[in-house]
């Protein structure tokens, strides 16, 4: 209705034909549209070890980062994990008995403690409201602030949540990461041997994770769930170390950490 109005006025104004001023009209709304106009929206999960007493004081390092990289036009969404406050309760809620729905409730409990303290850090720059639900993040979006998630639903890891928020926000970009730098063929914390990945497929990573038990609070490289969303909406995504410099590196469009893709052929491994 506004835009009719506008049209009408300049044909008042300049006598311009109206199917000359409707067709223009008709372009400036398609190119506001358009996608890719928009700004680019990146997801990143940050690893529930951020959030340990030991590394809460470099806390302060990825604040800034993410202001600095919302101020350079990119539109970020946050997903906090459980971490330690998460799994210390889980297993205390495990020995009195509790099934592994409560326990999952718990879980979100504190990942979404660790998004209410991001969310005071970062101050005017995010938004107020931690989204409980997809439809909640959509809304929040528009507000052009820094979104910050914690968990959303039983069964759902906060890697399945960063997943589903880059495919609803249409993301570039969903940025997972953890206390590794990137997916090794063996468990590099016990395994001497094992070689880190420079590509996975997302077969070949399903596989690799397959035989693990999907409890409450188990869920810490990947898991299913998560990769199953990333391979129907083909969500670009990179597994990189937690840290200040590898996540400013990654948004600069450097080649760290392992990037999950969609073709056999482009698995890899690192010299």
């Amino acid at each position: 209705m506004v835009h009719l109005l506008i049209l009408v006025l300049v044909q008042l104004r300049f006598a311009e034909p109206l199917e000359n001023l409707l067709r223009w009209g008709l372009t400036l709304v398609v190119d506001m549209r358009t996608p890719g106009r928009e700004k680019e929206v990146t997801v990143i999960k940050l690893s529930g070890s951020l959030f340990s007493q030991k590394a809460l004081g470099t806390l302060p390092k990825f604040l800034s980062l993410f202001t600095k990289i919302r101020s350079q036009g990119c539109r970020l969404v946050l997903v906090a994990g459980g971490g330690d406050l998460a799994r210390s309760y889980i297993s205390a809620g495990r020995r009195l008995g509790a099934d592994e729905g409560i326990l999952d409730e718990i879980g979100i409990a504190a990942s979404r403690i660790h998004a209410r303290l991001i969310v005071a850090g970062l101050g005017t720059a995010a938004s107020p409201t931690i989204p409980t639900n997809l439809e909640e993040l959509s809304r929040e979006m528009e507000s052009n602030k820094i979104v910050i998630l914690g968990g959303l639903h039983p069964g759902h890891s906060t890697n399945a949540v960063a997943a589903l928020a880059a495919e609803r926000t249409g993301a570039s970009l969903l940025i997972n990461s953890t206390d590794v730098d990137g997916v090794y063929t063996g468990d590099p914390h016990t395994d001497r041997s094992a070689r880190k990945l420079k590509a996975i497929s997302v077969s070949k990573l399903s596989e690799m994770l397959s035989d693990l038990w999907m409890g409450a609070g188990t869920y810490d490289l990947m898991d299913i769930v998560a990769l199953k969303i990333i391979e129907r909406s083909k969500i670009p995504t990179r597994i990189v170390k937690c840290s200040v410099e590898i996540l400013g590196k990654v948004i600069r469009g450097d080649d760290v950490g392992t990037f999950i893709n969609f073709r056999e052929s482009r698995t890899n491994m690192t010299s």
